[in-house]
């Protein structure tokens, strides 16, 4: 048995059972599926080793809202007819999922199917989940569901982009001195720690200028590899991250900096920015003073509501308010209680609270 690679499988698994089953049992039905959701798979990420647990031949199955009924009556068909392996791999027929459009939002993002989504909501949404959505193969789509679906979540709207961004290099411009400042004073394990937290806010930073949602920590430096300017920006990081003393990073990070620089000059959302870092007030220390490039992009933003936030509160979204994967997936917690917990969320980001 050779290793395919999930979005292939699966894709065999819709035209070759799924739909044949469909089509026999449920002619008179319009459906999408497809692969999404959460697995490694879906990003394109797995491998041999993936097939250890939840890895099998699997379709997400929507229906229409209307014939959301046939649910349960669909899965017992396909339970029945379903072979015990499927190109040499088992075959779980619950790990197939029948559902709406609205309950996938729902169960992915804690978004009612009847709430209109206000920009706010987009720094309530993990990358991760975003990415979930907007990943995997579409390979049917009776009705243009599915596509209308992807598209409206395919990037966040432009001024949560600015804000994003803006919030990324005040993360910058916050922590570049101190790792300075803690080798200064010869505390060698501090500075490498607050250097990995820039590292991180630095990839961060480039997922968001290419325009790319970033996955959770396990594919982070994967999907990084995959960004364009990772060639040129790579080594310098690496090296941050590796460094024995503070100078080592200090002169690593200046060299990435000069890359976010040029990036960032690129996208001509502001005016140019130097194209080289400078010394932070009368210290020994060379900074690329995040702070103000993030005051730059703040003044791009147009929304009254964003640019308001933006001026008292530049925490950025979940992503960057905690690395904590049990909060980040509030959207998954016991039905009824993700809404109300995203609604708290949002407080955070009401500048007036």
């Amino acid at each position: 048995m050779s290793f395919i690679k999930g979005i292939e499988l699966c894709h065999r698994f819709h035209l070759e059972f799924v739909e044949p089953v469909m089509a026999g049992n449920y002619s008179f039905l319009s459906y999408s599926s497809a692969l999404m959701g959460p697995g490694s798979e879906v990003l394109g990420y797995d491998t041999e080793m993936s097939t250890d647990h939840d890895w099998v031949p699997r379709v997400y199955l929507f229906l229409n809202q209307l014939d959301s009924g046939y649910s349960e009556q669909i899965q017992s068909t396909l339970h029945k007819q379903a072979p015990k392996q499927f190109y040499g791999f088992l075959v779980d027929i619950r790990k197939s999922v029948i559902t709406t459009v609205p309950r996938f939002i729902e169960s992915h993002l804690g978004v009612n199917k009847d709430e209109r989504l206000e920009l706010v909501d987009w720094l309530t949404f993990p990358s991760q989940s975003l990415l979930e959505i907007t990943q995997g193969e579409v390979y049917r789509d009776d009705n243009g569901q599915l596509s209308t679906l992807r598209k409206q979540f395919e990037y966040y709207p432009h001024d949560i982009w600015l804000y994003l961004m803006a919030s990324s290099w005040q993360r910058i411009g916050q922590e570049e001195h101190l790792m300075l400042r803690s080798g200064f004073i010869g505390d060698e394990l501090g500075s490498a720690i607050i250097a990995s937290r820039l590292v991180r806010d630095i990839i961060n930073l480039c997922f968001l200028m290419e325009r790319q949602y970033a996955p959770y920590p396990k594919w982070f430096g994967t999907a990084f590899k995959r960004l364009k300017c990772s060639d040129q920006i790579m080594t310098h990081l690496w090296t941050a991250q590796t460094a024995v003393t503070w100078r080592e990073r200090e002169h690593a990070l200046n060299n990435a900096y000069k890359h976010l620089s040029s990036m960032h000059n690129g996208l001509g959302l502001t005016e140019k920015i130097p194209d080289d870092v400078s010394t932070f007030f009368d210290r020994p220390f060379k900074v690329m003073n995040g702070g103000e490039i993030a005051s730059l992009i703040v003044n791009q933003i147009e929304d009254i509501d964003i640019k308001q936030l933006s001026q008292k509160r530049l925490i950025g979204n979940i992503d960057q308010i905690t690395d904590n994967t049990d909060f980040r997936k509030m959207n998954k917690w016991s039905e009824g209680e993700e809404e109300c917990i995203r609604k708290d969320l949002k407080n955070l980001f009401k500048p007036s609270l």
